[in-house]
């Protein structure tokens, strides 16, 4: 397996920790998203994937694109250890904590987002990181709340096992701190993120561990 893909991107970040909690190892390709005006918009990395987002997984021949679409492909060929519930209530709800993160909050916040805010209409940067701290805010309170009230959270967003849930959350809360985000009113994230970071599988994804780290 080949990961295209970049340190800090929280997508990327996702992938990294579900190849490590499936222990699956990979050959690690970096894409630079600022050099050069960004690999990814290079036509080597476009033949991979013509709409110039990370990561991409290639395996057996093909390119994987999507970072739930190439978690849920590792789940289906390498079913052991599960990141989803053996319960189709189960895998709905680790489906829709999973979805809160990388379908309301991430896209709202991605770089090309804040690229666009901040050149093309000439948002300053205080208006810049209001936009993403409105967006983190509205996300990270709902999925407190749900992960709060909820007697299916265990150690983790689902039970008592790290999931595709916690593959998405961890790099979330990575990307909230690197923006100056208050954290505090999550003390149920922030416990569920505490457990995972004690596992190896997300310690190494981490984007300093990143062989293209800066």
């Amino acid at each position: 397996m080949i990961l295209h893909n970049y340190f800090r991107s929280s997508a990327s970040y996702r992938v990294r920790i579900a190849l490590n909690l499936k222990r699956l190892p990979f050959d690690y390709r970096a894409v630079h998203l600022n050099r050069g005006g960004g690999e990814q918009l290079q036509p080597a990395f476009l033949a991979l994937n013509p709409q110039a987002l990370v990561p991409v997984l290639e395996h057996d021949g093909a390119f994987l694109q999507q970072s739930l679409a190439i978690i849920e492909y590792l789940e289906e060929v390498h079913p052991s250890p599960p990141l989803l519930p053996p319960d189709a209530l189960g895998r709905a709800r680790v489906r829709s904590l999973a979805l809160m993160v990388a379908c309301e909050m991430h896209p709202l916040n991605n770089l090309r987002v804040l690229n666009y805010l901040s050149g093309t209409l000439g948002v300053t940067a205080e208006a810049k990181s209001s936009w993403y701290r409105h967006w983190v805010e509205l996300g990270f309170g709902a999925l407190e709340a749900e992960l709060a009230r909820s007697p299916h959270t265990g150690a983790f967003c689902h039970g008592d096992a790290p999931t595709l849930a916690d593959c998405c959350l961890v790099p979330q809360l990575f990307n909230a701190r690197r923006f100056e985000c208050d954290l505090t009113p999550y003390p149920t994230l922030l416990a569920v993120e505490k457990r995972c970071v004690e596992l190896a599988a997300f310690r190494d994804a981490a984007p300093d561990r990143q062989p293209d780290a800066e």
